[in-house]
Protein backbone atom coordinates (compact mmCIF):
# COMPACT_ATOMS: atom_id res chain seq x y z
CA UNK A 1 0.00 0.00 0.00
CA UNK A 2 1.31 3.12 -0.67
CA UNK A 3 2.24 6.58 1.47
CA UNK A 4 -0.39 8.50 -0.01
CA UNK A 5 -3.48 5.60 0.11
CA UNK A 6 -2.40 5.20 4.15
CA UNK A 7 -2.99 9.28 4.28
CA UNK A 8 -6.00 8.80 2.51
CA UNK A 9 -7.56 6.14 4.37
CA UNK A 10 -5.92 8.05 7.81
CA UNK A 11 -7.94 10.96 6.96
CA UNK A 12 -11.15 9.56 5.56
CA UNK A 13 -11.15 7.53 9.07
CA UNK A 14 -10.47 10.49 11.05
CA UNK A 15 -13.42 12.40 8.97
CA UNK A 16 -15.91 9.64 9.81
CA UNK A 17 -15.16 9.05 13.40
CA UNK A 18 -15.48 12.96 13.68
CA UNK A 19 -18.93 12.82 11.71
CA UNK A 20 -20.32 10.12 14.75
CA UNK A 21 -18.80 12.27 17.44
CA UNK A 22 -20.48 15.14 16.32
CA UNK A 23 -23.86 13.26 15.24
CA UNK A 24 -23.90 11.79 19.03
CA UNK A 25 -23.30 15.24 20.48
CA UNK A 26 -26.19 16.44 18.55
CA UNK A 27 -28.88 13.88 19.61
CA UNK A 28 -28.35 14.37 23.11
CA UNK A 29 -31.83 15.40 24.56
CA UNK A 30 -32.33 18.77 25.96
CA UNK A 31 -36.19 20.09 26.08
CA UNK A 32 -38.38 18.15 28.92
CA UNK A 33 -41.76 17.55 28.25
CA UNK A 34 -42.99 19.06 30.93
CA UNK A 35 -42.39 22.51 31.42
CA UNK A 36 -41.73 23.16 35.58
CA UNK A 37 -38.64 20.50 34.60
CA UNK A 38 -37.88 21.91 31.59
CA UNK A 39 -34.24 24.42 33.43
CA UNK A 40 -31.19 23.70 34.00
CA UNK A 41 -31.15 22.16 37.57
CA UNK A 42 -32.95 19.36 36.58
CA UNK A 43 -31.37 18.48 33.58
CA UNK A 44 -28.35 18.41 35.11
CA UNK A 45 -29.48 16.41 38.19
CA UNK A 46 -31.25 13.87 35.82
CA UNK A 47 -28.00 13.56 33.40
CA UNK A 48 -25.93 12.86 36.85
CA UNK A 49 -28.32 10.35 37.73
CA UNK A 50 -28.49 8.54 34.31
CA UNK A 51 -24.22 8.58 34.06
CA UNK A 52 -24.40 7.16 37.86
CA UNK A 53 -26.95 4.45 36.19
CA UNK A 54 -24.71 3.79 33.13
CA UNK A 55 -21.41 4.07 33.95
CA UNK A 56 -18.68 4.55 30.98
CA UNK A 57 -17.77 1.63 28.62
CA UNK A 58 -14.90 1.19 26.26
CA UNK A 59 -17.22 0.63 23.12
CA UNK A 60 -19.24 3.56 23.55
CA UNK A 61 -22.22 1.86 24.41
CA UNK A 62 -23.15 3.88 27.76
CA UNK A 63 -23.80 6.98 25.54
CA UNK A 64 -26.86 5.50 23.63
CA UNK A 65 -27.90 4.21 27.36
CA UNK A 66 -27.63 7.81 29.07
CA UNK A 67 -30.06 9.31 25.87
CA UNK A 68 -32.36 6.82 26.56
CA UNK A 69 -32.24 7.12 29.96
CA UNK A 70 -33.00 10.74 29.63
CA UNK A 71 -35.61 10.03 27.13
CA UNK A 72 -37.34 8.05 29.74
CA UNK A 73 -37.17 11.24 32.02
CA UNK A 74 -38.98 13.38 29.70
CA UNK A 75 -36.50 14.98 28.01
CA UNK A 76 -36.58 15.03 24.20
Amino acid sequence: MSLTKRRYLANASKLILLVAVLSACSAYPDNNIDPAKNNKATFERDAIECAQAYPEAGSGVHVRQRINCMKLKGWR
